[in-house]
């Protein structure tokens, strides 16, 4: 069935300056209108439409960063009728307006405001791993209230995380409530041209949400992997996230026992197990820099 939905992610961003309907992408996956909307939310996180907006100011944000089409040129190309809506609705996905966006991705500014701290918030803590045959990699995992990694993150941290080990992290202040933990990041390749064959990778505890308990701790184990078609695409402006050369690794993190198929939940385990180097803390002076986790539209 996931084919189906990869058809129908690929007729979205092929024709997402066009006003297209449900039943129009549901036709290009071969399926009903209403069970294609079941199986797609089921797939990626998200309804057909929000993953239809999400995809748009996705390409927006190329646009920005790589022409020199004008704001307006660029909102009506994605489908956009009115300059004003969306302005509006970038700067709410991405955390800074077009114009900012386009300034900072070109000359390399600082970005990425600190998270609001919440008064009795709890911690996510435990491990993040890396597929095999991937170099260092450096790590942006935050919190977020939908199943898209957009603006504005509950909290967030970057960690740089060895090749074939783990690495610790810790995100705290984060508010009691269930949120989607996601992680985007860049790793290098190995070999002797480790820069030429970096890699974005994605991962996290999207579907179901972590449940984090105000003044608590919970554990949950995070698991990268290769960007898939029905990704929905990174939206917020994430800073750099070039791999480190070297990650030096320090035993000493909380154990987390991962579940079947994938993270795991639940209260901080207790004892010891070896761990990366815990690079956590806010990514202050990181460069802003498009990141995607949606493959590159073709072009003729």
């Amino acid at each position: 069935m996931d084919h189906a939905v990869e058809r129908a992610v690929a007729y979205m961003r092929e024709r997402c300056g066009e006003p297209l309907t449900l039943a129009e992408i549901a036709e290009s996956a071969l399926l009903s209108r209403f069970y294609f909307t079941r199986v797609f939310k089921a797939e990626t996180g998200l309804t057909p439409g929000r993953f239809l907006a999400a995809v748009r100011m996705h390409e927006a944000k190329r646009l920005i960063e790589s022409t020199s089409m004008s704001i307006t040129e660029i909102s009506l190309a994605i489908g956009y009728n009115s300059l004003g809506s969306f302005t509006k609705s970038f700067t709410a996905s991405v955390g800074v307006s077009p114009g900012r966006f386009r300034r900072l991705s070109r000359d390399g500014r600082q970005g990425l405001p600190e998270p609001a701290v919440w008064p009795g918030g709890g911690t996510v803590a435990g491990t993040i791993s890396l597929p095999e045959g991937h170099g260092n990699a450096r790590v942006y995992l935050g919190a977020f209230r939908t199943a898209v990694v957009q603006h504005a993150p509950l909290a967030w941290t970057v960690v740089d995380v060895p090749s074939g080990r783990p690495s610790c992290y810790s995100l705290k202040n984060v508010p009691g409530g269930s949120w989607h933990l996601l992680a985007v990041a860049q790793a290098a390749g190995v070999g002797p041209d480790a820069r030429a064959g970096r890699t974005v990778l994605v991962g996290g505890h999207g579907r179901p949400a972590v449940t984090v308990a105000a003044d608590g701790v919970t554990s949950v184990a995070v698991r990268l992997r290769p960007v898939r078609p029905a990704d929905p695409p990174v939206l917020l402006a994430l800073p750099a996230l070039d791999p480190p050369a070297t990650v030096t690794a320090r035993p000493g993190c909380a154990s987390v026992t991962p579940a079947a198929g994938g993270a795991a939940g639940g209260r901080a385990a207790g004892g010891r197990a070896a761990g990366g180097r815990a690079a956590g803390g806010r990514a202050a002076g990181g460069h802003l820099r498009l990141a995607s986790a949606a493959p590159a539209r073709s072009r003729p």
